[in-house]
């Protein structure tokens, strides 16, 4: 089936009603290529949400349905603007299809519409009449007059003596020049310029839409200005009041009180209450950059402050400055960073001063909640006092965030609420200076470890993680240790420095970090325990142990420290304590395990082969031992070697008490140095 191409009549891009406070849904009887292009006014303010537009690519136009019926008597206009822009070209040698160009002339014939409709009610000559002058005159000479007609009708500067406008305001000073009372009247434009009443019972939110549609800079009055829509402080806008004097109340939870679309705009001095989200700051009109808000209250909003990356990479929501702010009893958030479509995180923004207090509110969520957010976001001098019973944290670090700094920041709340709570997948965040006075967790960290603290958190007030130092003085230097004791194979990693292990429970096996994630790090591993039960140290299973071999821990206190130099393990230190010594009283074949310098043997039970291990072992090169007959029995022990001729290439017989040998290999095989008696 052939789907109709839109068709461009002759009909005007503009139609006007007037509500009865009823009526939900109205027409559009021309064509438009996508809601985007329809804009809608009340009384001249633009409206940017709450409706629905149908109808787009229609050559009829279509139907917008207000999610409330607007109010009695307002006027609503309807009108197709688009930006007049071509983007696109024909490709050289490209296909040159029907549909393409006629795309190309809808464009241009809804542009000429559009341009016509602006012109039509401009003032002009008559056809019957021969144009005349239709430049005004000069700036200079026009200041301070009104626009008059001369005798061959063309315009002229024509004095105002007389009327309001005369010259009668002149500031006190040196230098003062005199002005004219509507000059000067004109100075600063109001919301009660455009009808608003400030009495907390009246409508006032199509006045100060108005206001906002007419000016960039709109000033509010002391009073309490009750709205049941949005308002949209759009770009290069300022709207400013007397402070908490100064108050935009809601009407309900359902809509937000403030929202920037766009970059460049100022808010200040004023007081919100209610509203989903007092100050929402989103880029779906362009990228909402370097806005300002400060000075601001904002009293039992769901939210008090929103930054949406919203659903456009090229309007992100970056650079934005917040200062000296109160967010009064918010019942999910204080400050909220997220991202709600597939545009960017609000990245590098600055706070400063901003105080999030609950006052008993039942909030459910967090202070401060950095859903998402890169590249510095930035938190200085704030503080997060929440309910205890509800809260989830004083400040949550999210899963998607990256670089978040806080610094300065003074928690309070109770119930075992969070200071500070870092989840899983934050990277980076930078923590200095936190006063922790919730009886929570100082940090509740599920990033393992992803993050910096400087005079924060609790027990361990610093935490530095990979750094580099080239001159530290210390004067007390603490070494993050560990205790093993459980049997079997323990592999290291890199969290700590020290390693004590205690074998009661049985022989153990320790295994070190991958050699190239610990390049530069130190550890030892000691010993604690007086059982005969060994611990070997060795490679990851993959990589070679200690000096390229195992080595094995069999006294009470023998220790070995390590050093990795991103190739190989390498042994800086070992020892060999007093006491290094096992008695065993054996029969038959007895194993030396060279984990120890003498072995005192009682063969009282019968004879005894102490074996050696290979003299080319790697636990026997370089090694002396002494071995003892220490019983009085008739009972032999004879020192010999598995696989190998013994030492001094022979067995060696200890068949009398406290009868000793004394032997060392030099890698080939084993020597005797010394033979008692």
């Amino acid at each position: 089936m052939t789907i109709e191409h839109i068709k461009m009549p002759d009909v005007a891009p503009l139609v006007r009603y007037v509500a009865d406070g009823v009526q939900t849904q109205f027409q559009y009887p021309f064509p438009i290529f996508a809601s985007g292009d329809l804009t809608v006014y009340f009384d001249g303010a633009p409206q940017f949400s709450g409706f629905t537009v149908v109808g787009a690519g229609q050559t009829a136009g279509g139907t917008i349905t207000f999610d409330t019926p607007p109010g009695n008597a307002i006027v609503i206009m309807l009108e197709r603007r688009m930006p007049l822009e071509r983007l696109t070209d024909f490709l050289e040698g490209g296909d040159f299809s029907a549909q393409a160009i006629n795309n190309e002339f809808d464009f241009l014939t809804a542009a000429i519409q559009q341009v016509g409709r602006d012109q039509s009610p401009m003032l002009r000559y008559t056809d019957d009449e021969a144009p005349g002058k239709v430049d005004m005159p000069t700036k200079a000479l026009r200041s301070n007059m009104v626009l008059g007609f001369d005798g061959n009708g063309d315009p002229i500067a024509v004095s105002t003596e007389g009327t309001m406008a005369s010259p009668d305001f002149t500031a006190p000073g040196t230098g003062a020049v005199t002005r004219t009372a509507t000059d000067k009247f004109s100075d600063l434009i109001s919301v009660k310029d455009f009808g608003a009443i400030g009495d907390g019972v009246a409508d006032d939110t199509l006045p100060i839409q108005q206001a906002l549609a007419a000016h960039d800079e709109v000033f509010l009055p002391a009073g309490t200005y009750l709205i049941m829509a949005p308002i949209t402080v759009a770009k290069n806008q300022s709207l400013f009041g007397e402070g908490q004097k100064s108050i935009l109340k809601c009407n309900t939870t359902s809509f937000n009180a403030i929202e920037v679309p766009d970059g460049f705009s100022t808010v200040r001095n004023l007081r919100i209450e209610s509203g989903a989200i007092g100050i929402k700051l989103f880029g779906s009109i362009g990228p909402c950059v370097q806005n300002s808000i400060t000075d601001i209250v904002i009293d039992s909003a769901l939210t008090g402050i929103q930054l949406d990356g919203h659903n456009d990479t090229n309007k992100p929501c970056y650079w934005n400055n917040f200062d000296r702010i109160l967010i009064a009893k918010p019942i999910t958030h204080g400050i909220h960073l997220t991202k709600s479509g597939l545009g960017d995180t609000p990245n590098a923004n600055r706070f400063h001063k901003i105080r999030v207090y609950s006052n008993g509110a039942a909030t459910t969520g967090s202070g401060f909640y950095i859903e998402h957010g890169k590249l510095n976001n930035a938190f200085v001098d704030c503080e997060a006092n929440m309910n205890g019973p509800t809260a989830d944290s004083c400040f949550r670090v999210g899963a998607n965030s990256d670089k978040t700094i806080i610094m300065n920041l003074l928690c309070e709340s109770t119930n075992q609420v969070p200071n500070v709570k870092l989840d899983a997948g934050s990277v980076e965040t930078a923590i200095i200076n936190l006063n922790a006075q919730s009886d929570g967790a100082a940090i509740a960290d599920s990033s393992s470890g992803n993050y910096d603290a400087l005079n924060a958190g609790f027990p361990d007030k610093n935490r530095l993680r990979k750094t580099v130092v080239t001159d530290l003085k210390a004067t007390l230097l603490r070494l993050d240790t560990e205790l093993i004791t459980a049997a079997g194979t323990t592999t290291l990693d890199t969290s700590h420095s020290v390693h004590l292990v205690d074998a009661s429970a049985g022989v153990q096996t320790i295994e070190l970090p991958t050699i190239s994630d610990a390049a530069g790090a130190t550890m030892t591993i000691k010993k604690i325990d007086n059982t005969a039960n060994i611990i070997t140290i060795t490679g990851n299973g993959v990589e070679p142990g200690p000096d390229g071999k195992d080595l094995r821990l069999g006294g009470e206190n023998d220790y070995l420290t390590l050093l990795s130099n991103g190739a190989e393990w390498f042994i800086i230190a070992s020892n060999r304590m007093a006491g290094n010594t096992r008695f065993a009283e054996a029969s038959g074949i007895y194993n030396i395990d060279m984990t120890v310098d003498t072995y005192l043997i009682s063969s009282f039970g019968g004879a005894v082969t102490a074996q050696l291990p290979p003299a080319n072992a790697a636990e026997a090169i370089g090694r002396t031992i002494t071995i003892k007959k220490t019983d009085n029995s008739v009972n032999a022990v004879t020192v010999t070697e598995q696989g190998g001729a013994g030492p001094d290439q022979s067995n060696h017989v200890l068949g009398a008490q406290n009868a000793a040998i004394t032997i060392v290999s030099n890698g080939s095989q084993w020597y005797v140095i010394s033979i008692h008696p």
